[in-house]
């Protein structure tokens, strides 16, 4: 694997906030789907239905679920994914924050709204990368996309409800509030943001950082994806104004606090 991993990628990770790596979990997306399918039958509490009712194909998302669905554990501990984020991040150690499945049916035109996911967390620092492995083919049409730099961005993105575009937190409803800068629209702005996104098969990986912007577009196939998101030496607990997403109710950290390694175990690296 380390050889899919070279100082060049490394290097487009950190400039960039994200990379995209061919074939890194080939062999992991047959376990991975039956990990979804397990997911989509017998799903969490978390899970969530961001379509409307009529949509011709459904958009749901789950997450934290890797300690209930066996598929999901073996790729967090076996498929080396710890290592593959070590060198990424520059890291002695990586702990797994959580998973995240999205599965968007054939025709589902729902879009993932432009976001960063640092403001749901309740975790910052430098060291941070969200995997998120196709399950299908995936066109440049259906892709991630991510626009690029963003994760050095002064103020993070408003963070929004997905399914109604609603404030995340109550006290900020407003994107000004909480230091928060508007959603961007880089498809009408003219304000030279750079989009990146790869046509994507199975086992190919886009690597991003915690920081970074990102979204999709609705889709004409299926288009199943797995993530896996960790952290690594420098990643420290924060106080979030709000709840958080995921919650992780009743952890008991403070701030400036190494996760806890009981609730969020570390990797083989």
């Amino acid at each position: 694997m380390e050889a899919l991993v070279d100082e060049e990628a490394v290097a487009a990770f950190a400039d960039d906030g994200a990379v995209c790596l061919r074939g890194v979990f080939t062999d992991w997306v047959d376990i991975l789907a039956d990990g979804v399918a397990r997911n989509e039958a017998e799903p969490s509490r978390f899970l969530n239905d961001n379509g409307t009712a009529g949509d011709p194909g459904r958009f749901w998302d789950d997450y934290c679920n890797w300690d209930r669905i066996p598929e999901f554990e073996r790729f967090a501990f076996e498929s080396g994914v710890g290592r593959l984020a070590a060198t990424l991040m520059g890291s002695d150690t990586v702990q797994l924050f959580h998973d995240h499945v999205l599965v968007k049916e054939a025709g589902a035109p729902r879009h993932t709204p432009w976001h960063s996911d640092a403001p749901y967390y309740f975790v910052e620092g430098p060291q941070t990368v969200s995997f998120w492995v196709p399950l299908d083919p995936v066109p440049v049409e259906s892709t991630l996309r991510i626009v690029k730099g963003s994760h050095r961005w002064d103020a993070a993105v408003h963070p929004v409800v997905w399914a109604t575009g609603e404030g995340f937190y109550d006290a900020d409803a407003d994107a000004e509030d909480g230091g928060y800068r508007p959603i961007p629209d880089p498809d009408a702005d003219d304000d030279g943001f750079e989009v990146l996104e790869w046509a994507v098969e199975p086992g190919d990986a886009v690597a991003f950082h915690f920081n970074v912007v990102h979204g999709a577009r609705g889709t004409a196939g299926l288009r199943r994806a797995f993530s896996l998101r960790v952290v690594g030496d420098d990643a420290r607990y924060v106080q979030r104004s709000g709840r958080t997403s995921p919650p992780f109710d009743g952890h008991g950290m403070v701030d400036g606090q190494r996760l806890r390694e009981d609730w969020f175990p570390h990797l083989p690296v």
